[in-house]
């Protein structure tokens, strides 16, 4: 009677547990038969903003970033403010610094025309240009996942909280990535992003000014496009190539030449020195795990079924009234 009971009890908690990753599955293939010309039609509209401005593909692959640490991949980062909408677009970390929103509206409103009818959230809009970017500027390709529906809220007191800043050490980074359900191996793939863009000079101030683990000759360099005093929107790449996506950003943390606090603090004799070190070396492998953490990244927190909405206007929720 004992060992029936533990049967049912195993039985029940593989049900379970298959109803929960059912409810919460996103399909590389769930426009293929709603809207076949989704897909393709963002990655020509990504590649085409790519081409005319090679910065755009860090910013949209950003825009993705921030907005799975806020509530989760539900496009929350895209909702302009409102009396009842505190916009994230205003917190510390996207403020005059978050952008590719005209992107994303242009992407919005071809699909829209083209499926006939608003059947492509926002939140999948975010995950998919984000892979479009990464490829478009030399980096792996990969299935995203589909699937994810839009939230009708945003956050800008959660977004301040929860987007890792560029002056964590490396306990705060591990924390903070801990809360979102991702771990160390996350942590320093997902980091390895920043192989893409720019930062601007309010953010590494304090580390090319005050920094001890700093490179002295990388701290000069950067001193002079980023003065002690004024100039906080100025612009410096974060690694050599910005522009690029490879393993030079890892390279450059084994010099002491991170640009953020937060990227020094993953070779800083602390546990994820060796990742760093292998993806210096081997960018086969940075690939295969930035992958891997981008699709883990991308399920956060994601709204399916009739929970959240697909957004006629990725800035704006849809009226019912």
């Amino acid at each position: 009677m004992a060992s029936r009971s533990i049967f049912q009890a195993h039985v029940f908690l593989i049900l379970a547990l298959a109803t929960t990753a059912f409810s919460k599955a996103l399909s590389p293939y769930y426009y293929e038969k709603v809207c076949p010309k989704a897909l393709p039609t963002i990655k020509r509209i990504v590649e085409a903003a790519v081409s005319k401005e090679r910065r755009m593909g860090a910013s949209l692959l950003r825009l993705h970033n921030h907005d799975c640490f806020v509530q989760g991949c539900d496009a929350s980062i895209l909702l302009d403010a409102t009396s009842t909408i505190d916009s994230e677009k205003n917190a510390f970390s996207n403020i005059n610094s978050a952008r590719g929103f005209e992107v994303i509206d242009k992407i919005k409103k071809k699909i829209d025309k083209i499926c006939g009818r608003p059947v492509v959230s926002c939140a999948d809009i975010l995950a998919v240009a984000a892979r479009d970017s990464v490829v478009a500027l030399g980096g792996p390709t990969w299935k995203v996942p589909l699937g994810r529906r839009d939230s009708n809220t945003a956050n800008r007191t959660l977004a301040n909280s929860d987007i890792p800043s560029p002056f964590m050490d490396l306990p705060a980074l591990i924390d903070n990535f801990k809360k979102h359900g991702l771990g160390e191996r996350d942590l320093v793939a997902l980091s390895g992003g920043h192989t893409l863009g720019f930062a601007h000079c309010r953010n590494v101030r304090e580390r090319i000014y005050s920094g001890t683990n700093i490179n002295s000759d990388f701290a000069k360099k950067r001193r002079k496009t980023c003065p002690r005093k004024g100039g906080d929107t100025k612009l410096a790449p974060i690694d050599p190539t910005p522009a690029r996506f490879d393993n030079s950003y890892f390279s450059n943390l084994l010099k002491e030449k991170g640009l953020f606090v937060s990227d020094q603090a993953l070779f800083s004799n602390g546990s994820t020195d060796g990742l760093v070190k292998t993806y210096s070396y081997n960018p086969k492998a940075f690939s295969t795990d930035f992958v891997k953490s981008m699709i883990k990244m991308g399920n956060i927190k994601v709204l399916t079924g009739k929970r959240g909405q697909i957004r006629k206007n990725c800035r704006k929720v849809n009226s019912y009234y």
